[in-house]
């Protein structure tokens, strides 16, 4: 895998009939795993097409790996969504759940893992529902979409290690087979030798709702959240995560600044930008530029580039470790979405935990504050943002409205459609 495809959104028909062929092929090299016999139970909460998809690839990830897998519970903010999948994943309409609150009885089933796949912003709330209740989960990315929610995100991390729980994330390129074996050759093994600099990229066409959406309820912001800044934290963030957590995991570390600008040139509803540009400054004099651009007829790239001191990596074109840092006995997955799903179940069966909630969650945080400092046109620092309270308390506490909570209890105040940051002010 090279660079992302344009089109972020993975089909739910694509996973069906992928399911399909696996399901007539053998099992791959890998799959005498422990826990033959047992039936493992997954629920999904978010049931739009790629929670679907996850859905799908978790069904698919129990045949790759000579391992039963059920879906027995289904949650979404509408039910209806949860009862339209229901026929398709044989799941009971009493064990399909909704509302803003829907999570709840999920984690009263006996599923062993749940997969998180709403909108953005519901994400850590979720999250710390599942651990609490002891349950194995997949979070796709974002995490979150302000500092306050990444690190609630780090929080339930810790404690699901306490647990003994795994927690996969949905930032796929790690779970990619080339990438994986790239970054431990040059990030790990220093082929290249040292890292100077890069850029990553997430350049595309216009995406989501191109006339004004007049929302008038909460379930509104809902059904468009990928519009809103307070649901998808803006596609910095819900889009362009990807490619900064390759920076991030290339880098070793989250960055020490972010400075960006952006703004909005044809986009005609919701609230966010169209376009952000944003040096991050990792310390050491290592600085990885970042750009993202969701506007028609402009020139599209997707995609990363590091520059060592003895070469360059696209990210995946460096397969060539001296140790892999892959299982031996983990099957590849036919795509790194697939890939996540293969890998959750993996650990989870070994009784192995994996644990990939900090560096999503920082991830998703360095995409945070890129935002931040493109809305403000301030430099916004990691330890203020995320470490130090007392530095910048605005920052640190600074939480997008609505919050998760405020759909719960119906305090939903709506966003002014068309209006959007200006740098300057903070």
């Amino acid at each position: 895998m090279q660079t992302r495809s344009s089109l972020t959104r993975r089909e739910f028909l694509q996973t069906t009939l992928a399911a399909s062929a696996l399901a007539a092929a053998p099992n791959l090299p890998g799959a005498e795993a422990k826990g033959q016999g047992r039936t493992y139970k997954v629920a999904l909460i978010g049931c739009g097409g790629r929670g679907k998809g996850a859905a799908e690839q978790a069904l698919q990830a129990g045949q790759t790996l000579g391992l039963k897998v059920q879906i027995v519970a289904l949650a979404d903010y509408f039910r209806e969504r949860a009862l339209q999948a229901a026929s398709h994943f044989g799941v009971a309409p009493e064990r399909c759940f909704g509302g803003p609150k829907c999570y709840e009885p999920v984690m009263e089933t006996d599923a062993d893992m749940v997969l998180l796949v709403t909108a953005p912003l519901f994400r850590p709330i979720h999250l710390e529902a599942a651990v609490k209740a002891g349950k194995h989960a997949f979070i796709e990315k974002p995490v979150a979409v302000d500092p306050p929610g990444c690190r609630r995100v780090i929080a339930a991390g810790e404690e699901a290690r306490k647990k003994g729980l795994s927690i996969i994330s949905g930032t796929e390129m790690r779970h990619d087979f080339a990438f994986r074996k790239t970054h431990q050759a040059l990030a790990v093994e220093k082929a290249f030798g040292r890292l100077f600099s890069g850029r990553v990229s997430f350049c595309i066409a216009r995406m989501f709702a191109d006339q004004p959406i007049n929302p008038r309820t909460a379930d509104d912001l809902v059904r468009t959240w990928q519009n809103w800044i307070a649901l998808s934290g803006d596609h910095l963030v819900e889009q362009h995560v990807h490619n900064i957590d390759i920076a991030n995991w290339f880098c070793g570390r989250p960055p020490v600044s972010a400075v960006g600008f952006g703004g909005r040139a044809r986009r005609n509803a919701g609230d966010m930008y169209d376009f952000f540009s944003v040096d991050y400054h990792y310390g050491q004099d290592l600085h990885i530029h970042s750009m993202c651009r969701q506007v028609t007829e402009c020139w599209d790239w997707v995609g990363h580039e590091f520059i060592y001191e003895k070469g360059k990596t696209n990210g995946t074109d460096y397969p060539n470790p001296q140790q892999s840092p892959i299982p031996k006995d983990l099957p590849q997955g036919r795509t790194s979405s697939h890939q996540e799903q293969i890998d959750l179940l993996y650990y989870v069966s070994r009784e192995e935990p994996m644990i990939q909630a900090r560096e999503v969650a920082e991830s998703s945080a360095t995409a945070v504050m890129g935002r931040l400092s493109a809305y403000t046109g301030k430099q916004v620092l990691w330890e203020e943002m995320m470490v130090d309270p007392q530095k910048n308390p605005a920052v640190y506490h600074h939480a997008l409205k609505p919050t998760a909570e405020d759909f719960e209890l119906g305090t939903v105040v709506i966003p002014k459609e068309n209006e959007i940051p200006r740098p300057g002010r903070f």
